[in-house]
């Protein structure tokens, strides 16, 4: 990859870090960030899947050790990011991403979230799926915002605009 590529790239990441630690906090309350989910449809349309997974992880590390955040910030985030992402490029759809996002965080995210906070954060009051309801919902809120743009840069070629930029 070109370094001007490269670049564009990794400056596109670091906003997208920085603008998902800043919002995540709008309509958060303890394991519901709808607006993670949304910047995590967002990277994996512009970016791709492994993009999408670093920018959950770096988003879900700076949440942690800046805000406190559980674990959660991590688990509820980075197998929706990267699904997201590979169903994307697969299919090519903002549906397809909006997909991978739900079942990633909403089904798996939440499962591996059980062990987590169970055994390693030590909540005993957790069961397997404690989470599911809360990451689903967050998950369909956040996918459907980041949807709803997509279409809309889409009509106006702002969304083409941004692609073909990324790949000069």
């Amino acid at each position: 990859m070109q370094d001007s590529k490269r670049l564009k790239r990794f400056v596109l990441l670091a906003m997208l870090v920085a603008i998902g630690v800043v919002i995540s906090p709008i309509l958060r309350v303890h394991g519901f960030a709808p607006m993670q989910h949304f910047i995590n449809v967002i990277c994996s349309v512009l970016l791709g899947p492994y993009y999408s997974l670093a920018c959950a992880f770096m988003i879900g590390i700076i949440r942690m050790s800046l805000m406190g955040i559980s674990p959660l910030a991590l688990t509820g985030a980075i197998f929706g990011a990267f699904l997201s992402g590979l169903l994307y490029k697969k299919y090519n759809t903002f549906i397809s991403a909006c997909i991978g996002e739900v079942i990633g965080t909403g089904i798996i995210g939440s499962i591996i979230s059980f062990p987590v906070m169970k055994f390693i954060a030590g909540d005993s009051k957790v069961a397997l799926f404690t989470f599911t309801p809360s990451f689903i919902i967050a998950t369909i809120i956040g996918s459907g915002i980041a949807y709803i743009l997509l279409k809309a840069l889409e009509k106006n070629g702002s969304l083409a605009q941004m692609k073909e930029s990324l790949n000069d």
